[in-house]
């Protein structure tokens, strides 16, 4: 049975400023399940940060709804929101003698009391996140000591310490070679499907995201359209998503070739 997290009505996404609405992406219709590793992709630009701020309640909807299970977002506080929905960015971390564990058990904040105390229900979510995340062997490191690779494998185990059925991932493969991406898809896609997590991330790494999503959402200048990748292929959607003759899809191999 499908299990609907997050879905999104009307939504219009942008900014406002003194001078009024400025308008980014407009009608955006997208539902995500748990169980599913979705990504989003389009080109530099086209609002899919803003996109997810929006469905994470960082910025408010110019129009339109989101509903963070068959709630609106809005509706939610602060604290009910995180143990609902975590999130993964790209932000430098600031200077701390944090150690590996003790910034994946920050995780647990929306749960503790007042005091800040562990129960061993947290504990055991702390212990559960390193042992999926395969990051035993770091856990009493520095965070700042290890490798871009390593970090965010340990900012994914700090989502799964959080304990929500949504996670969302702002580009979390930007600044890795190609054999740290792979084993951060990896990772993400076993959550999903065998964690039943409802995993969206954002990355420009197309190609592997064909190849390991099972869905897709594409942003183009035109549209939003969400899909399974083989028909997002079929579609002829990956033809118009760069406006460029020296660039162009290979449905043969489900890649992008350079002419």
């Amino acid at each position: 049975m499908k299990t609907s997290i997050l879905k999104t009505e009307n939504l219009n996404i942008g900014y406002t400023s003194k001078k009024g609405k400025i308008e980014i992406a407009s009608n955006i219709n997208i539902e995500l399940e748990a169980g599913k590793l979705i990504t989003l992709i389009g080109g530099n630009g086209i609002g899919k940060s803003t996109l997810l701020k929006t469905i994470t309640s960082i910025i408010p909807a110019l129009e339109g709804e989101v509903f963070l299970s068959d709630k609106k977002i809005a509706e939610y506080s602060p604290e009910t929101l995180a143990q609902n929905l975590s999130i993964v960015t790209t932000e430098k971390l600031p200077a701390s003698n944090l150690t590996v564990s003790e910034l994946i058990a920050l995780g647990r904040h929306p749960y503790t009391n007042w005091m800040g105390n562990y129960t061993e229900t947290d504990l055991n979510h702390i212990e559960e996140a390193i042992k999926i995340t395969n990051i035993s062997h770091l856990q009493y490191k520095k965070y700042n000591e290890i490798s871009d690779g390593q970090l965010q494998k340990v900012m994914i185990a700090r989502a799964l310490a959080q304990d929500t059925p949504l996670i969302i991932l702002d580009e979390p493969t930007t600044h890795l070679d190609l054999f740290h991406k792979v084993t951060v898809f990896k990772l993400l896609k076993k959550l999903a499907n065998e964690n039943n997590k409802c995993i969206l991330f954002s990355t420009h790494d197309i190609d592997l995201a064909i190849q390991l999503s099972d869905e897709m959402i594409v942003m183009t200048e035109d549209f939003c359209i969400q899909d399974q990748p083989c028909n997002l292929i079929e579609k002829g959607i990956f033809d118009t998503l760069f406006k460029d003759e020296h660039i162009v899809f290979d449905k043969t191999y489900g890649k992008f070739i350079v002419k």
